[in-house]
């Protein structure tokens, strides 16, 4: 009986792959953002993240780790995404009031998004409570505070060089109030304080800022 040859393989024929993933782990962590911005660390499960990111608890794990892990991720990403959203801002030459206008503006877009109401701000709302018991996140969070402390700084300064702010005025000290008013407008917009009344507080706040230390 004779046989028939197999047709040889081609030498560059591609291997097949495997299945591809079913997710998109940006999107998926996007979505872990989202709920852990929204209900905290605690009252988040992995029943709601799997059913958020649209992935089953083992797909999580390989993915992200374990819930701490994902918390941990989610909260970077949030970091970055803020820093980038004002960037811009911080780097480009402006006069004093009109960048004290424009960082709190870029804020209050950020902590009033939402599609359930306003999500205020991940450090503030969320990582300052687990930052209590977790020093990994603790150590997020004064990070976080130190870079929003210095980048404030920095604008006092530059603004003072350029004669904005007289040479008594101690960017440290308008770094710190400007950063708590920062803090302030991201726990009242939890609170679905009005966009107007954050604004006015805002904008009573720069004016301290910038009033406090104008030359006479």
């Amino acid at each position: 009986m004779v046989q028939k040859s197999k047709p040889p393989i081609a030498a560059n024929e591609p291997k097949r792959r495997g299945r591809p993933r079913a997710y998109e782990p940006d999107v998926a962590l996007g979505k872990a953002l989202d709920l852990f911005r929204r209900q905290g660390f605690a009252a988040t499960s992995l029943d709601d993240l799997s059913e958020a990111t649209g992935m089953n608890r083992p797909s999580l794990y390989g993915a992200f780790g374990d819930k701490r892990e994902l918390y941990i991720k989610s909260y970077q990403r949030y970091r970055e995404e803020a820093r980038a959203s004002m960037a811009a801002i911080f780097r480009e030459e402006m006069p004093l009031r009109q960048r004290l206008e424009r960082i709190f503006a870029s804020a209050l877009n950020i902590y009033l998004s939402g599609e359930t109401g306003p999500r205020g701000c991940f450090t503030v709302v969320t990582a300052a409570s687990e930052a209590v018991g977790d020093p990994d996140i603790r150590a997020m969070v004064l990070d976080g505070l130190t870079e929003l402390d210095k980048a404030f700084a920095s604008c006092f300064r530059r603004a003072r060089e350029k004669g904005e702010l007289p040479e008594s005025a101690d960017p440290a000290v308008l770094a710190q109030l400007a950063s708590a008013t920062v803090h302030s407008i991201a726990i009242r917009s939890r609170a679905r304080v009005s966009r107007k009344d954050l604004e006015a507080i805002v904008k009573g706040a720069i004016d301290v800022m910038v009033g406090a230390g104008a030359k006479s």
